[in-house]
């Protein structure tokens, strides 16, 4: 289902990926620096956990400047806290790259303005930890602020995102949080010897299951 959010004096192109039973959880997810909603990664993902019963909404905000982006992120969470269309009982927040540190960011200023109490989580795929070969500046602080659960699903070989570093970081973090390291891949989780769709169906259920334990944990 398509569907344009009023953002300011403009709109964000955005698409529902529906499951055919009523959702009570859905996941917000946009894109990274390139590319828009129909990025074959966040394509895929949607389509998985829609078929698995999760409503999926995937938005497009075109810009390079990380305030801008979480502002655009934030006004879709909430649009969809707001649908009549559909009554979720809670959303995770999801991205890939510079769309995983707005989501971080949109879910530290909730908190912070007390009103995250809609938010289950977040997922980011390929966290652009440091620019590539600048390791001693991390892209980390919004992560500390986080409550809420955390997956993290990175390449082993990505140059934005150096294993021991992000493991580091993960260690300070006050959240519940994961690692899934996808071996070899790199920041655009491409491996060699591999191929995307097997990729992505890694990434899929790995990001499905953490879900579900973590809705399943809400409900106890």
């Amino acid at each position: 289902v398509k569907v344009k959010i009023p953002f300011g004096n403009k709109y964000l192109d955005a698409i529902f990926s529906v499951p055919e039973k009523k959702p009570t959880y859905g996941v917000i997810l946009t894109h990274g620096a390139g590319g828009d909603m129909n990025f074959p990664h966040l394509v895929s993902l949607a389509a998985y956990l829609a078929s698995h019963g999760v409503l999926c909404l995937r938005f497009t905000c075109k810009g390079l400047n990380i305030a801008y982006r979480t502002k655009a992120f934030k006004t879709v969470v909430e649009y969809l806290k707001l649908s009549d269309d559909y009554k979720l009982l809670g959303v995770f927040l999801a991205g890939r790259s510079m769309g995983s540190r707005a989501a971080a960011s949109v879910i530290r200023q909730l908190s912070q303005e007390g009103d995250d109490d809609f938010i289950q989580g977040l997922v980011c795929l390929s966290y652009p930890l440091h620019r590539p070969k600048l390791q001693s500046k991390l892209r980390d602080e919004d992560l500390f602020f986080i409550r809420c659960p955390v997956l993290f699903v990175s390449g082993s070989a990505d140059e934005m995102c150096e294993k021991q570093l992000l493991e580091g970081v993960a260690s300070r973090m006050k959240a519940p949080k994961k690692i899934h390291w996808i071996d070899k891949a790199n920041h655009g989780m491409a491996v060699k010897g591999r191929t995307t769709d097997d990729v992505m169906e890694e990434i899929n259920a790995q990001v499905f299951s953490w879900l579900r334990e973590n809705i399943e944990l809400e409900h106890k």
